[in-house]
């Protein structure tokens, strides 16, 4: 019932918003930051996050959701909290190495020196 609760409202994403927020602490800073960097508001970026997971998640991963709201003393932000800090590894651990680009003058002396 928690589970399903988390889902439909922190889809919503003033609801999300809310909820990180009311997390706080360094977690809040960290992901605010890191939606920033998206063009994102926190709360559009956990809800997007939030209904990926709902879409997503294999069996595991709700059973860990499960774990992670069982016996909180605030088992939604427990949750959310899960769901964001699962997504957020996810999206490290999948994303491809990139090689930095060099910046434009070096593009364009290699280009006019060549």
């Amino acid at each position: 019932m928690i589970v399903r609760e988390i889902i439909v409202t922190c889809s919503n994403p003033d609801v999300a918003r809310a909820a990180v927020l009311s997390i706080g602490g360094d977690f809040e800073r960290r992901f605010s930051r890191d939606a920033a960097s998206r063009n994102l508001s926190s709360g559009l970026l956990a809800s997007k996050l939030v209904r990926d997971f709902a879409r997503n998640a294999g069996d595991r991963d709700w059973e860990c959701l499960d774990e992670a709201v069982r016996g909180a003393d605030m088992p939604i932000l427990s949750g959310l909290r899960h769901i964001l800090e699962r997504s957020a590894k996810l999206k490290v651990e999948a994303a491809p190495a990139r090689r930095a680009a060099p910046p434009p003058a070096v593009l364009w002396c290699e280009h006019a020196c060549a």
